[in-house]
């Protein structure tokens, strides 16, 4: 399952986002974070991927801000890569 982020990672949207990565988790089934065409992560943004790469949930990445914070954000960010997936949005319709 991937949960896609756009936008604004801040604390006025951290509960909406954990929401939906929690019961995406609770299916049993890997859950992939992906933050697509994020520009701001705030403090409290910052804290909510600690604590999901903690879940074990798979933190990604589109774009050199957000691949840096969840590359330093993950729990064995040294050892491997960050995951970049390809923009599947519907564009111009």
């Amino acid at each position: 399952m991937i949960v896609t982020i756009d936008g604004q990672l801040s604390e006025d949207s951290i509960a909406l986002v954990e929401t939906c990565c929690n019961q995406a988790k609770s299916n049993g089934k890997p859950v992939r974070l992906f933050l697509r065409d994020v520009s701001t992560v705030d403090q409290a943004g910052q804290t909510l991927l600690s604590r999901l790469a903690a879940k074990g949930i798979i933190l990604a990445a589109k774009g050199v801000y957000t691949s840096y914070l969840v590359q330093s954000m993950a729990p064995t960010s040294s050892s491997r890569p960050v995951p970049v997936l390809p923009d599947r949005s519907v564009k111009g319709q």
